[in-house]
């Protein structure tokens, strides 16, 4: 029998091996109270302990218990006559499978194995400029026949596709909860929000907590997400795999306001010393935020959250070497997905948006989420449809800024889906044309849907299940997004570290980034209008060390009818050349030397390029934000080219609903990526 003696060093909390035995600490207001042993193999109690008056300091009882090996025993604890599992457990013997209902009883806490190999592992830190974010659903990523993995719906599944993820251009996973739940509704806990479902005591029980949003056990990874008995280590090879392969991994924590905030810091802090987490995204209330954000072990963490005070995190004049902080919430989703079906109104907060870096810190921006409509969806449905949940369609937000095209769900019409295919491709441009880091939902680059269910919450079926037969029966739309993805990666003008100016401060004759309309340098973004040309001066970016970015001019057309747009008069020697239009029906998408195979130019639309001679209007231009900025004069090459004289302006039709990218090439043809003269300055 093991043999128990007071100690005065109750932290950390829980249960922790020490010389000679295993000290436990537990947090009780009740003079009953002890410690349960049971037999790690057979399950069987061994011994219970009770503690003593002279262990507790406080509201926490700690005791000593020499004589036993945590490779031998799992443990509870008892308060009077009710059994209770350690919230401060780092693993839990019994793995059940997913959806089934654990007694208390059942839930025995052991002990983490020491003798993981870690290799070389390092963590590889991506500068949110060049992040590419995932989010998945852990068992939902595999878990259908038709993912074609081993292991599905698990860890070892994830590690099994990081060949495709790769291929997709994501560099950073963010994992719905992965550590350990009760995902059989106890009705021990009512959520708060609609955000994360629907309150538990109006789930049934064939309804499950399938997403995880609740009270958990945070130092444990989920058991039934692993293929094999021991979650903590299948969990460690899968952050070592994604290490491996230069790729993140980022957790979800939902903390109700019965966690406490010192706890909170805790947890995150285990996570990353334990298991090598990149990155928090924090949900629920009255979080530590600003106390996590200039925590010094988390500051080459990813921390993501709705906001951030900046400027109490930071002093005035200090400025992070590399931002770890990052803004994730949903205005960006809201207002360019009214935009994307022809609201009104939307072009200043469009263009705000597609610029918008904070100062100091990151932001993530998305057009879906878990919470919501898929991608397929959004333009497939008006109105959600998430009666298979099981409370007559009233959970689940009402508000979604989705247009399904002119016909609910499934489309027979051939009109009907090419718009809704043309509309995704308008989705993935403004989220791959947009400067900050862009993030999609699982299965969003094949068309993934979940049939309008908006609030999935319970649904641990194949509404939730990705079925990967539609990367091949959407081979269009996943081929889009893998060139768009390589566009923007080629492109470092459109991902920079800092929101650009709208000013020409390197005095290179253009600004960083321009706004156009049918007149160059004359947007217009008057309530009625719907379309704007962007463009982008690679001059502020470089390839490599010695090589400036392309010119690249972004022609969006939100409306239901054509408009003219006009593209600046580029430097001599260099023409516009149209390399993508996402209202093409054939196969094109170039880029300057590079032939992509996505979609042909269609009978329609022209190549878009200045002939020798052609020259723009060179008015000034006039930014959405006169009050920032004054009003940039016309290229100095071009005044110099005209002679200061007017000249005509190219105009050209960019087709409803489309948008087209152009990008600066040689007028032989070649993509024009200048040598940076040495000693310039810029």
């Amino acid at each position: 029998m093991a043999d128990a003696k007071t100690t005065r060093n109750p932290y950390p909390l829980g249960a922790h091996p020490e010389a000679g035995g295993i000290r436990f600490s537990f947090v009780s207001k009740e003079a009953d109270c002890g410690i349960l042993l049971y037999d790690l193999n057979g399950g069987k109690k061994i011994q219970r302990i009770p503690f003593l008056p002279e262990d507790r300091v406080g509201n926490i009882y700690c005791r000593l218990v020499e004589g036993i090996s945590p490779e031998a025993v799992s443990y509870q604890f008892y308060e009077g006559g009710r059994t209770v599992a350690d919230e401060y457990g780092r693993a839990f013997t019994g793995r059940a499978a997913f959806g089934r209902s654990q007694k208390t009883s059942e839930w025995k806490a052991s002990f983490l194995k020491e003798n993981f190999d870690w290799e070389d592992d390092r963590c590889p830190r991506i500068p949110y400029a060049d992040a590419y974010f995932y989010c998945m659903h852990v068992r939902g990523f595999t878990k259908h026949s038709s993912s074609g993995v081993v292991h599905r719906g698990t860890f070892a599944g994830i590690m099994e596709k990081i060949h495709y993820l790769k291929e997709i251009g994501v560099t950073t996973l963010e994992l719905q909860p992965a550590y350990e739940f009760q995902e059989a509704p106890l009705g021990e806990e009512v959520r708060e929000t609609a955000l994360f479902g629907a309150p538990e005591d109006k789930m049934d029980s064939k309804r499950i907590n399938y997403w995880g949003y609740r009270k958990g056990f945070y130092y444990a990874p989920k058991a039934a997400y692993a293929a094999s008995g021991d979650a903590s280590g299948e969990f460690r090879e899968l952050v070592k795999a994604l290490h491996r392969n230069h790729m993140e991994l980022v957790m979800q924590f939902y903390f109700p306001d019965t966690v406490k905030r010192s706890g909170i810091l805790e947890i995150l802090r285990f996570w990353v010393l334990e298991y090598h987490v990149d990155g928090f995204r924090l949900l629920g209330e009255n979080l530590p935020v600003d106390l996590a954000a200039a925590d010094d072990l988390l500051a080459d963490t990813k921390l993501l959250y709705q906001g951030f005070w900046i400027d109490c995190i930071y002093g005035r004049n200090e400025t992070p070497d590399r931002p770890h902080l990052a803004e994730y919430n949903d205005s960006y989703l809201y207002d360019m997905r009214r935009f994307l079906k022809g609201d009104e109104s939307m072009l200043d907060c469009v263009l705000r948006h597609m610029r918008y870096i904070p100062e100091k810190a990151g932001r993530i921006h998305y057009l879906t989420n878990y919470n919501g409509f898929t991608l397929a969806d959004m333009v497939m449905y008006d109105h959600k449809h998430n009666e298979a949940n099981g409370e007559d369609n009233r959970d689940g937000n009402d508000y979604n800024c989705s247009w399904n095209c002119g016909e609910e769900g499934t489309a027979r019409s051939r009109r009907v889906k090419d718009l809704r295919l043309q509309q995704m491709k308008n989705a993935i441009c403004m989220l791959l044309l947009t400067q900050s880091t862009p993030l999609i939902f699982m299965g969003d680059e094949f068309g993934n849907s979940q049939k309008g269910n908006n609030n999935p919450y319970c649904q641990d079926n194949a509404i939730t299940w990705l079925d990967w037969r539609l990367v091949s029966k959407n081979a269009r739309i996943l081929e889009f997004w893998k060139k768009m993805m390589s566009f923007r990666k080629a492109h470092p003008i459109l991902h920079p570290d800092k929101e650009l100016r709208l000013m020409d401060y390197i005095a290179c004759g253009y600004p960083d980034l321009s706004y156009h309309g049918q007149s160059a340098w004359r947007p217009r973004t008057d309530g009625y209008f719907r379309h704007i040309g962007i463009m982008l001066c690679g001059k502020y970016a470089r390839v490599d060390r010695d090589t400036e970015d392309a010119f690249i001019y972004l022609a969006i057309n939100m409306h239901w009818e054509s408009h003219k747009l006009a593209l600046p008069r580029l430097p001599r020697g260099m023409k516009w050349e149209r390399v993508l239009g996402t209202s093409d029906k054939g196969e094109a998408f170039r880029d300057g030397e590079q032939q992509y195979t996505e979609e042909s130019k269609s009978a329609g639309l022209e190549l878009l390029q200045y002939e020798e001679g052609q020259q723009d209007g060179g008015a000034q231009q006039r930014t959405t934000e006169q009050q920032r900025a004054a009003e940039q004069q016309r290229p100095a090459e071009t005044q110099k080219s005209t002679g200061g004289q007017e000249a005509a302006e190219l105009e050209k039709e960019i087709p409803p609903r489309s948008i087209s990218i152009f990008i600066s090439v040689s007028e032989e043809s070649k993509p024009v990526r200048r040598r940076h003269r040495k000693g310039s300055g810029r």
